[in-house]
């Protein structure tokens, strides 16, 4: 994670294979605590995508509320964890390996879209992301993110160390400049979520409606 931001995610797959290649959960099974805390604004029988949903820790979870949850994410290994977690867990998620531009987003199609920690993404991949999330959600679906702002590499307690990688409320406001943002918050928590996120952290999350 030392390389610089023009090469840190030059190959995706591999560096998260390497990563989720080990019995434990990278970032642990519980879901995140922003998702959980929203977890009234979501209603058994919407349908929900989890974006770069890793070893299946919020897709799950998500399931287990009564969604009908589709999750993607780049790293084999983090799928096949996601799905182990799912059976065990006795819930069915429609799980995907792929990458953010080759995931097959279908249009207006989603009552919500999960977005944490998201932070491998550079700004222009950044700007395909959110652009895709607009498009995949019904007008009214909601965006559920949260991620670490820049103070965050101060704490070095998880996230990438790239400044461009990393959430202002500014930047967000700007990016989602024509949603309606139901809650936008900077602030500092201290994180359990496995080893990956593990300590005080700088956070900022965000609620957005499509219009």
């Amino acid at each position: 994670m030392s390389t610089p931001p023009s090469t840190a995610f030059t190959d995706a797959a591999e560096t998260w294979n390497r990563r989720f290649q080990t019995d434990e959960y990278l970032f642990g099974t519980e879901p995140n605590v922003w998702l959980r805390e929203h977890r009234g604004l979501l209603q058994p029988g919407q349908r929900v995508l989890s974006v770069a949903d890793g070893e299946g820790r919020n897709s799950v979870w998500l399931a287990q509320q009564g969604l009908v949850v589709d999750a993607f994410d780049v790293s084999e290994v983090g799928v096949a964890k996601a799905r182990t977690l799912a059976a065990e867990r006795g819930v069915t998620v429609n799980f995907a390996v792929s990458d953010v531009d080759g995931f097959a987003w279908p249009a207006a199609a989603y009552d919500a879209v999960v977005a944490i920690f998201v932070q491998f993404a550079d700004p222009a991949l950044r700007e395909r992301l959110f652009a895709r999330i607009g498009e995949s959600l019904k007008p009214g679906g909601l965006l559920l993110l949260q991620g670490y702002t820049p103070k965050q590499l101060e704490y070095k307690t998880g996230g990438p160390p790239h400044l461009a990688h990393l959430y202002t409320q500014a930047m967000l406001r700007q990016a989602f400049a024509d949603w309606d943002i139901l809650e936008l918050r900077e602030y500092e928590a201290d994180v359990a979520e496995g080893t990956g996120h593990k300590g005080t952290s700088a956070l900022i999350g965000m609620v957005a409606q499509r219009r």
